[in-house]
């Protein structure tokens, strides 16, 4: 966004004009803010029915099954599955008074024994109890319904359960219920304190918050809107990680001009003015920062799993909300306020401007000027230290493994697998339109399944019930769900689905996905760098040093979940989601840093310019590190391991992008390389003004 002089004025210098005019500035503060309010208040977000099919990647067995079970006339709902167990064995007494509660519950009615099957051990008993298809009923609810009655009964000795798929689904969805609310309030408050002690002030701090918070809503209802409109899913991942991208990327960009803004009003009398020259340099930084996120994040669009493509798009629209909101309601809205809204540290015309002034930054640079290649070795063997740790990274979580804590689902079958055969309580499913007893007999030949039985034809399609000897998630349960496809491999419009078979199909979808997306990923990011910076050179160490980082976060995240969380493995999603946003958010802290340095440059040389502008942008920087850290962290609220991972692997990697590449290694390569730094752009030989024209008042272009 240039600022041009009076003999040239463009559309931005019209807009910046608009915002920060006496006129106008309170059109562009209050009608967006009322506008966002009463958006919300009466179209609100779009509600939609889940599919099987959302997140199994495109042309996968498990998505074509689903497709094929979604266009049967009468689609079949899941079970759920009624544990019953005790230390000891279970009395034929207790079996007989549940047999009619069971019934009355909607249980199948197995043969002599009623609804119950009992295990050879005598301590555990088992009831299926179909649960309709969300056409008919809320599935979710007869799961909850049913634990409620049970729950009634308080049979002395004895744990009555309910797990099955129903049951595990019902889980997943309450994990969700309310999570939206308790992740914005968790983001909100995070970014409120960190606001405060950056700002140390206690009027300040409000307005960003405000002005982020209504382009989170925004964001949110009009992602769903747009997410409907073009037929892509979108689930409570995604609203997570979108609300704290949107208050990341915003509060980082309102960081930046309000600390740019606090420096101008050192230099000009008038509050319109101050913000006149601190906006277009902003926003120089903040719109190629912004292109870059978007960039990076609509290469999910090239994704086979189809909630991975609607977080894409969905997260690229935040990404453009918060930058709007940051570029002109935010700047219209501190204009409006005169300097007492930085109370108590009021910026006074005459005090030295950050560039020049002493800091913990200055000294900083000062030392990494005197030893450069020392400050650079260290950082980069630290970095490659802390990668070797993703040399033993295991990959893929089962759906038992999802949850921070335990649920009810997950440990009945576990106490389960101990009395029956361990695949009972979650079965593999075969769909197929071929014989259904020639697909049975060939199932039945395979080594680990224990047992294979038709539950039923719809319109030629068949559902065929296999139980393996394996608990689920286990190495021997992915094996056989393996061999079990390959002995029906030659039958045709024949598919195996289940848990282990989503996971493995899974599994397949995000190798091709990091293998299509991550190269582009780079790729584009290398391109918007040189695009912005117009130096190779600098643009390539950038981009080296975003995948270092990203390495580095991967191999220090992996020895924390071994070391002190025990996860058994990382979600499928995590490496590619982290590389994204790590690529595409970690080099904003260099973009904000060379944009300043570059400015600098001009006035004082390269390696001058560089510590002139570590100083300028040293502070504001971290604080925006540490709070985009922080936001990200706050994921971990929701009892969900994939969340949990993706936060701590963001996390982790925008410190080091922080405090070790943008402080450390970034201003050492350009003290070593110097003007080739910048090669091919031309240095200038002689100083040039780094102050543009007011945009406020008739001066002359040039001075």
């Amino acid at each position: 966004m240039p600022v041009a002089g009076r003999h040239a004025r463009g559309p931005a210098d019209v807009l910046t004009r608009l915002i920060v005019s006496r006129r106008y500035a309170w059109l562009f503060a209050l009608v967006p803010l009322m506008l966002g309010g009463l958006l919300l208040g009466v179209v609100g977000e779009v509600d939609r029915d889940s599919r099987a099919q959302d997140n199994l990647p495109d042309g996968s067995a498990s998505a074509e099954a689903a497709l094929l079970l979604e266009h049967l006339p009468e689609r079949e709902g899941s079970t759920a599955i009624v544990a019953v167990t005790s230390d000891q064995q279970l009395p034929a007494s207790t079996l007989d008074e549940l047999a009619p509660t069971l019934l009355d519950l909607g249980a199948i009615a197995t043969g002599d024994q009623g609804p119950l099957t009992v295990s050879e051990d005598g301590t555990a008993a088992v009831a299926v109890v179909p649960v309709p298809d969300r056409s008919v009923t809320d599935p979710d609810q007869v799961v909850y319904d049913l634990r409620t009655e049970l729950d009634e009964l308080a049979l002395d000795g004895v744990t009555l359960q309910v797990t099955g798929p129903a049951a595990v689904r019902a889980d997943i969805s309450k994990v969700f219920e309310g999570a939206d609310l308790r992740l914005l309030l968790v983001t909100m408050l995070v970014v409120a304190v960190l606001l405060v002690i950056t700002y140390r002030s206690p009027v300040l701090w409000i307005i960003p918050l405000l002005v982020v918070g209504v382009a989170d809503r925004v964001a949110a209802v009009g992602s769903t809107h747009l997410l409907a409109a073009v037929d892509l899913p979108w689930d409570g991942t995604t609203q997570g990680i979108l609300s704290v991208l949107v208050f990341g990327a915003g509060t980082n960009y309102a960081l930046l001009l309000i600390s740019r803004y606090r420096d101008e009003l050192r230099a000009h009398p008038d509050r319109r003015e101050a913000m006149a020259r601190a906006l277009p340099r902003t926003a120089e930084a903040v719109l190629a920062s912004a292109t870059t996120v978007i960039v990076g994040l609509l290469t999910l669009l090239l994704s086979l799993t189809p909630t991975t493509r609607g977080l894409g798009l969905s997260c690229a629209a935040g990404v453009v909300v918060a930058m709007i909101f940051a570029l002109v309601v935010l700047p219209a809205v501190l204009v409006c306020f005169d300097r007492w809204i930085f109370w108590p540290m009021r910026p006074r015309v005459g005090e030295t401007q950050l560039v020049d002034a002493p800091s913990i930054w200055r000294r900083i640079g000062t030392l990494v000027s005197a030893r450069p290649r020392t400050v650079a070795l260290g950082t980069v063997l630290a970095l490659g230290v802390l990668a070797t740790g993703a040399l033993s990274l295991q990959t893929g979580l089962d759906k038992t493994d999802l949850f921070v804590t335990e649920p009810e689902a997950i440990a009945a079958a576990d106490r389960l697998s101990e009395s029956f055969p361990a695949g009972l309580t979650n079965p593999t499913t075969i769909v197929t339109q071929a014989d259904p007893a020639e697909v049975t007999a060939a199932a039945q030949q395979v080594e680990r399944v224990v047992s294979a039985r038709p539950l039923g034809t719809t319109d030629g399609t068949t559902r065929i019930e296999v139980v393996f000897d394996a608990r689920a998630g286990s190495a021997q349960s992915e094996t056989a769900t393996k061999e079990l496809r390959e002995a029906l491999a030659d039958l045709p419009t024949t598919y195996v689905i289940g848990n282990e078979a989503e996971a493995i199909d899974q599994a397949d979808g995000a190798q091709r996905d990091q293998r299509v997306v991550m190269p582009l990923i780079l790729v584009l990011v290398g391109i918007a760098l040189l695009l912005l910076l117009r130096s190779v050179v600098a643009s390539l160490i950038l981009a080296a040093a975003v995948v270092s980082t990203y390495a580095a976060s991967m191999g220090a995240s992996w020895l924390l979940f071994r070391s002190v969380f025990d996860f058994p493995a990382v979600d499928n999603t995590v490496a590619l989601f982290a590389f994204l946003f790590l690529v595409a958010l970690g080099v904003d802290y260099s973009i904000f840093l060379l944009t300043r340095a570059w400015e600098e440059t001009e006035q004082a040389g390269v390696r001058k310019g560089m510590i002139r502008a570590l100083a300028a942008t040293g502070g504001v920087i971290t604080s925006a590190g540490i709070l985009l850290a922080a936001v990200f962290a706050a994921l971990g609220v929701l009892p969900l391991v994939v969340l949990a991972q993706l936060g701590t692997v963001i996390c982790i990697g925008v410190l080091l992008d922080t405090l070790v590449v943008r402080t450390l290694l970034v201003p050492a390569t350009a003290q070593i390389l110097g003007d080739r730094f910048w090669w091919p752009r031309r240095i200038p030989s002689t100083p040039t003004p780094t102050e543009p024209p007011s945009v406020l008042h008739h001066e002359r272009s040039t001075r």
